[in-house]
């Protein structure tokens, strides 16, 4: 008769717990055999936990020995091989063995572990039908370390929608729970196109978090800021610099890589530079977040020099190092040098080639008017080239006046997009820069054929502290009535300074006064002139913007900076433009 379980601090099993070698764990195996403490179920769960991060293979040839075993060894096993991914497939072999056995189902320690390994590929495809067998087996099937290991699982594969109802059937959720949901909702906040009310929600459930007394640790905090510099909103990812300050958490390179990001999204390029140049240890993350800042705010030098201090100090660069390099040259000009380091990716720093870099080069060839060269790139490329690169041919087109190549590029995206409202816009901006109405017309009927609506423009302005939402044309402001005043007031002394509204941008062919108005009551006049009557005469106005900035509403600002004596910095969907006393940073090359 077998004596009671042996505990932790039996002197076999404390020598097991310091193997390291192969043969030291044989050595401690054969003495378990011989005495006997191999028939007991705790010392035989250490002996398989411990070999199999040592030799799988040798903690394989002890499973397999074991007459009957039980779902505890069986779990032990699948958890530690789940661990590891190049042992991921013998984890699911054995769970294919309890689902096959006759008297054996798995129990609540056996999912946690195979929902993370289904977390990333390949077996990310295998989630869905283990989380019918928590549904099969399970009674209840609401086990809240499974529900855990579920909301995880979906959050990695950008499911907010079964996230947030896992999340929701949690009674108490812990911080790893918490964690998952803030970080599911972060990812997702810009997957097809900036939706705010993903990062909204985010700032809203970290109140939650804070009122639920879980305390946060620095994975909360990265997703709280990664949200704040989605929507612009720097108050609030001040305030998150400073909780990670006051409650004594780390300043680790992801904490600090996400403020990095976030002061530069968020219009504060000094700041972020500041941050970067204290940081103790910068990686390779730590820089393309500070390239990536000075691109996006045209500073295309500064980053091409951060570039190069970055290769100098013998930090290998990746695939986005390379991408924000080159955006940085694109935004100002700087041809020769981002053809440079496209040319240098494969030769120099060994990365493949992909089509966001391939997006990079069109991007840069057509902002400077060599369409013909950038069209061959396109037809040249080793791939199948996507939509984006179609549409920043397009883009380049319509700017440099080219119906020929502009023409070309919309039937590509036609195909490749039916329903992306964008691609409609552009082309008909394209064909209203040449007043061509009749084609703008037939642009228009095709998007109601096909059931396309255009989206609408969106702006997030920070005020004290709130954000506040504007859309084109929008009246819901509980300060609308200020605010229509306001505009009108804006437009006379924009006409007194000899403004005149660039109306080829509406894509109507209606009387020039009409035109006017639509211009006027674009999202972002909407939220400089609620700016102007709320915020103090001092501040610099902070505009988020879902679009690319139009050509009136750019020249406007320009004026509108001079006239009231305000800063006026707005991100767009590709760039941030500081206008101050009548001119922008951009210096018109955008």
């Amino acid at each position: 008769m077998r004596g009671p379980n042996p505990s932790s601090n039996h002197p076999t099993l404390q020598l097991l717990e310091k193997c390291k070698t192969l043969e030291n764990l044989k050595k401690v195996h054969a003495h378990m055999i011989t005495t006997g403490l191999i028939l007991h179920t705790y010392p035989l769960s250490r002996i398989l936990l411990i070999s199999s991060t040592i030799a799988f293979t040798h903690a394989l040839s002890i499973f397999n020995q074991i007459p009957n075993p039980t779902i505890f060894l069986y779990n032990t096993l699948i958890s530690s091989l789940a661990n590891h991914k190049s042992h991921t497939h013998i984890a699911f072999s054995l769970y294919s063995r309890v689902i096959t056995h006759t008297t054996l189902k798995p129990n609540s320690f056996t999912f946690p572990s195979l929902f993370k390994a289904c977390g990333s590929q390949p077996w990310r495809r295998h989630g869905g039908a283990l989380h019918t067998h928590v549904l099969k087996f399970l009674e209840p099937a609401s086990d809240p370390f499974v529900q855990a290991a579920l909301l995880n699982y979906y959050a990695k594969c950008g499911k907010v929608g079964a996230c947030r109802y896992l999340f929701n059937q949690l009674g108490n959720p812990d911080l790893a729970s918490w964690n998952s949901i803030l970080s599911a909702y972060v990812h997702n906040s810009g997957v097809v196109c900036k939706d705010v009310s993903l990062s909204l929600e985010v700032l809203s459930l970290f109140i939650r978090m804070q009122k639920s007394l879980v305390k946060a640790n620095e994975v909360t905090l990265v997703a709280l800021i990664s949200a704040c510099a989605e929507l612009g909103a720097v108050s609030q990812g001040a305030w998150a610099h400073v909780y990670v300050l006051k409650h004594n958490l780390k300043l680790n390179h992801f904490v600090g890589t996400a403020l990095i990001d976030m002061y530069s999204k968020c219009g504060c390029l000094d700041l972020a530079y500041q941050l970067f140049d204290q940081m103790p240890h910068r990686d390779t993350l730590c820089y393309n977040a500070m390239i990536g800042g000075f691109a996006i705010h045209g500073c295309g030098h500064q980053a091409l020099d951060l570039f190069k201090k970055m290769t100098l100090q013998g930090l290998a660069p990746d695939d986005v190092t390379l991408i924000v390099t080159m955006c940085g040259c694109s935004h100002v000009g700087l041809v020769d040098e981002g053809c440079e380091v496209f040319d240098s990716m494969k030769e120099v720093y060994g990365i493949e080639r992909k089509l966001e870099h391939y997006g990079c080069l069109v991007d840069l060839l057509g902002r400077a008017g060599r369409l013909r060269e950038a069209e061959e790139r396109i037809l040249n490329m080793p791939m199948k080239p996507n939509a984006v690169l179609w549409r920043s041919l397009l883009g380049s087109a319509r700017v440099h006046g080219n119906l020929e190549i502009g023409e070309v590029s919309i039937k590509h995206l036609i195909q490749l997009e039916p329903e992306t409202s964008g691609n409609y816009v552009l082309w008909s901006n394209m064909y209203a820069s040449v007043n061509r109405w009749d084609d703008v017309k037939r642009v228009r009927k095709l998007m109601k054929d096909h059931g396309v609506i255009k989206l609408p423009g969106s702006s997030l302005v920070e005020i004290g502290g709130a954000m506040h939402e504007f859309l084109t044309g929008d009246k819901t402001h509980p300060c609308s009535k200020e605010i229509y005043l306001k505009l009108e007031e804006m437009s006379k002394r924009l006409h007194e300074y000899g403004h005149k509204p660039r109306t080829l941008e509406v894509l109507f062919d209606i009387e020039e006064e009409e035109k006017e108005d639509a211009l006027s009551y674009h999202s972002e006049r909407l939220a400089i002139a609620f700016a102007l009557i709320s915020s103090h005469p001092c501040a610099p106005i902070r505009i988020s913007k879902n679009l690319r900035v139009c050509g009136d509403c750019h020249t406007s600002s320009k004026l509108i900076s001079k006239i009231y004596e305000r800063e006026i910095i707005v991100r767009d969907r590709n760039r941030f433009h500081h206008f101050k006393e009548g001119a922008c940073s951009c210096s018109d090359y955008w």
